[in-house]
């Protein structure tokens, strides 16, 4: 995996991020969500690299990236400071702008750079995602039994730790199998990389720490900017996956791309075929959806 992109270790302040970059061209930047690391991305990289200069990074308590200590308000793991990470990096690695992909988590930081960022971001897409002030505004039974970490891992310190340390395998096991993908679509050593990063207790509490900003400053950010009307100035690509809960959820509000629609002027999307992680699952699909939006 990754076999042509060079791998280091990224100073941004407080965090060191873990990256690695190859290819040529435009700068794109993939972002992964939970319970992944940069990993996810393995098979989709292939299908860019002889287009784009292709950057991924852990996210700061993911991976190999580093853990900041936290604080009472949760904001060094407010999707603010993860994007500031981001553009300091690419910064760092040359690039003032850059384009941005991100899935899940990775979503979030990745459109809270578009806001935060404009003149670093030139497009953004997110994949399987919503704003996060909107998926909470709309939160439901649904929302607190079908994807269980927006709730559990939110809960104050130290049961949520405690539970994916102790638990990483069962954890891993039925999010990856249990979002409306299949489990054989992961090789045993991505799984084992995904188990790994949970069971250190720096980076299942800096996990629980970002699910816990999510729940409170996120909102708050996302609220803060709505009613100044700040909105993405770059163009948006919506991809969801076909088998998940986005489409359905959403569907009396005209789906994921009407809720897009209600934070950006220029918002195209499409489903995808596959559960939650379809980067993983249509990695082909993937890339060319990215590609072209891209190019």
């Amino acid at each position: 995996m990754f076999d042509d992109f060079q791998s280091t270790k990224v100073e941004v302040g407080e965090a060191s991020l873990f990256v690695r970059h190859a290819g040529s061209g435009p700068a794109v930047l993939l972002l992964h969500g939970f319970p992944q690391t940069q990993l996810m991305w393995r098979d989709v990289v292939p299908g860019l690299t002889d287009r784009f200069t292709v950057v991924c990074a852990d996210l700061r308590g993911y991976g190999a990236s580093s853990c900041p200590v936290s604080d009472a308000d949760h904001a060094p793991y407010a999707k603010r400071a993860m994007a500031a990470d981001m553009v300091a990096m690419m910064a760092k690695l040359g690039f003032a702008s850059f384009m941005v992909a991100g899935h899940d988590r990775g979503g979030r930081v990745a459109y809270r750079m578009a806001l935060d960022h404009p003149d670093s971001v030139d497009k953004l897409t997110v994949l399987d995602i919503v704003p996060t002030a909107d998926a909470w505004d709309r939160a439901d039974a649904r929302l607190a039994l079908g994807y269980w970490p927006w709730s559990l891992l939110a809960q104050p310190e130290p049961l949520p730790e405690k539970i994916l340390a102790a638990a990483a395998e069962a954890i891993v096991d039925n999010a990856l199998g249990g979002w409306g993908s299949s489990p054989a679509v992961f090789p045993a050593d991505v799984r084992q990389a995904y188990v790994d990063a949970l069971r250190d207790p720096a980076h299942s509490h800096a996990i629980c720490e970002e699910y816990r900003a999510a729940a409170t400053l996120d909102r708050k950010h996302d609220h803060a900017d709505k009613a100044a009307g700040r909105t993405i100035r770059c163009p948006v690509l919506a991809l969801w996956s076909e088998q998940g809960a986005l489409a359905e959820w959403y569907s009396d509000e005209g789906g994921p791309l009407a809720l897009w629609r209600g934070w950006a002027e220029d918002v195209r999307g499409q489903s995808m075929p596959g559960g939650h992680f379809f980067p993983e699952e249509a990695p082909a699909q993937t890339a060319q959806a990215l590609a072209a939006f891209f190019g």
